[in-house]
């Protein structure tokens, strides 16, 4: 660890509280209908695709509706994916003439990206035409991004709102968080990644020449416009197998830094967003910190783990730190950081390999995912997952005091609490439940690439992952077989959708309450003694549930690495 590296470590998190409240200002009157300096040019669309898809503006949706139009939505997205990905042989942009992908790894890929996953089975530059990464891939970026903002748009009107029945429109949402949002910043960004070097062309494959007389075929094609979604959708697939350790998906330390700002910002500005929406921005700052404490706290042991390698990298001289798996070019603390970042806020893409980390470096990527990925979290999804575990905090606050807990001048009661857990238990009965069938059916056994601890965090991570829609891995795992693409797409679909139903249900029940004034009994929620509370009760829960797991994994494998054995 060196100062150099905190130095890093805390000018990215500065920049990150810098433009929290800009960004999260703009959103907050794109969401509220107001006009912005894109309104000139964008409202016309926007207008336009109201008339074709028939859509009144102005009528707003109980949350039941909202959410069926979403499940809906998302229905047609798998169904247009899945056929693209079935016949890709035969259509357009595909000069490499990539194969129609196989149907159980095409359910496992329309699945994960239509659940903002983005887990790959595959290797992109080997199995993807052009056209699949464009229509089917990079649109499905943009969708479900667009959804998870939206969503946690709609929970926080229910706590802004009050005696109200509706919790917004879904279509008017999603094409203004796509319009306004996600569109403009991406063809800004890719325009950036093009001149860092990052490959944008519908060109054929390369042919060279090595030093050596070898023929080489480098892959390349619209690489920059999916790069510029993935992460700034907290998407995560890469264009590429390597993913953001490749040089055409990551081509220099600038790229690196600016990658690691877009897979933070727009999660982090929806923290403001709540703040503005309940009328006290201190309350988002609040949430801001909650994430911050356990952000900070997972770096630390990521990069110190990192920075002090292993007892047997150490007693051959290799006092450097881990090195293995990760870019030169990067480094450990870049390295370390990306990681964090990108498990904290279910993204997955990786600018080096979780499956080479120490094994408490690859614990972390595994707690971040296994919280819920609350830490910032997936565009809007970390939003709302922090205020399950709000309303959670506010329950046990009332508890202490013997009253009805209150949020935002919202009363929380028995159904807030009831939907809360629900959402909450739906990550460990598919991480847990499916980890066990893993690691004794002899078939996914046998695509361990390593015996023991190290392989049983393999199967944890992946489920892990998929569940919590992030979409990285322990990359020894070899996925791509009937039982991981069926199982782990099973593993995507609840984690994201069976959470999103009593989330949904819990912003309509908060809209329909009447707002109370606060008084000396209620429980502040914007200071020290809330933000303690509630990274208190999120460690306890995640520990009380995780913990026996993750000891059977990285814990013992970091023990049994001080006594000179590794796997």
């Amino acid at each position: 660890m060196t100062v150099i590296g905190w130095i890093q470590i805390l000018l990215y998190c500065a920049i990150i509280v810098a433009l929290t409240p800009l960004v999260g200002g703009y959103m907050t009157r794109v969401f509220a209908g107001e006009r912005t300096f894109l309104s000139v040019v964008l409202r016309p669309v926007e207008a336009a695709i109201y008339w074709a898809g028939g859509v009144d503006e102005k009528r707003e949706q109980h949350w039941l509706t909202y959410t069926v139009a979403m499940l809906l939505f998302h229905v047609g997205g798998f169904l247009i994916l899945y056929v693209l990905l079935r016949t890709q042989a035969s259509l357009p942009f595909n000069p490499a003439e990539q194969s129609n992908v196989a149907p159980d790894l095409a359910f496992n890929t329309a699945i994960s990206f239509i659940t903002n996953t983005n887990w790959q089975n595959y290797g992109g530059e080997g199995t993807m035409s052009y056209l699949t990464q464009m229509l089917g891939l990079t649109h499905q970026n943009f969708l479900s991004a667009a959804t998870g903002i939206v969503l946690a748009v709609a929970l926080i009107r229910g706590f802004a709102r009050a005696s109200a029945k509706t919790v917004g429109n879904f279509w008017v949402d999603i094409t203004r968080c796509t319009l306004y949002i996600l569109l403009p910043v991406c063809i800004v960004y890719t325009l950036f990644l093009v001149w860092q070097g990052m490959p944008q062309t519908l060109g054929a494959y390369v042919d060279a020449t090595t030093l050596e007389g070898a023929k080489q075929t480098i892959a390349v094609g619209p690489v920059a416009s999916q790069v510029a979604i993935k992460m700034l959708g907290t998407n995560g697939g890469g264009f590429f197998n390597a993913n953001a350790s490749h040089p055409f998906e990551n081509p220099t330390a600038l790229s690196n830094f600016i990658q690691m700002l877009s897979i933070f910002v727009l999660g982090a500005a929806l923290t403001n967003v709540f703040g503005r929406m309940v009328g006290n921005q201190r309350q988002g700052w609040a949430i801001l910190a909650v994430m911050g404490i356990l952000f900070m706290a997972g770096v630390a042991v990521c990069y110190w783990a990192e920075a002090n390698g292993t007892a047997t990298l150490n007693a051959l001289g290799l006092t450097g730190g881990n090195m293995e798996g990760k870019e030169v070019r990067f480094g450990i603390v870049a390295s370390a950081l990306f990681a964090v970042i990108t498990t904290a806020a279910s993204c997955g893409a990786v600018n080096a390999m979780h499956d080479s980390f120490t094994a408490l470096g690859g614990m972390i990527p595994l707690i971040n995912i296994e919280l819920g990925e609350i830490v910032i979290g997936g565009v809007g999804a970390g939003l709302y997952g922090m205020l399950l575990f709000v309303i959670l905090t506010i329950f046990v606050a009332g508890l202490m005091v013997g009253r009805t807990p209150e949020y935002v001048g919202k009363k929380i009661e028995a159904k807030e609490v009831k939907m809360a857990m629900l959402a909450i238990l739906i990550l460990p009965l598919m991480i847990l439940g499916w980890t066990a069938v893993a690691v004794v059916y002899p078939t996914a056994v046998a695509s361990m690439a390593n015996a023991g601890p190290h392989g049983f965090s393999e199967a944890l991570y992946a489920y892990s992952s998929q569940t919590g829609n992030n979409g990285s891995a322990f990359a020894g795992l070899t996925g791509n077989i009937f039982f991981y693409n069926v199982t782990g797409a099973i593993a995507m679909f609840v984690g994201r959708f069976m959470m999103i139903v009593p989330a949904m249900a819990i912003a309509g029940s908060l809209a329909e309450k009447k707002s109370v004034a606060a008084s000396s009994g209620t429980f502040p929620t914007t200071g020290g003694l809330f933000v303690g509370l509630t990274v208190g009760v999120i460690l306890v829960v995640g520990g009380l549930t995780f913990f026996p797991a993750l000891a059977l994994g990285p814990i013992v494998e970091h023990l049994a690495m001080l006594a000179g054995t590794v796997f």
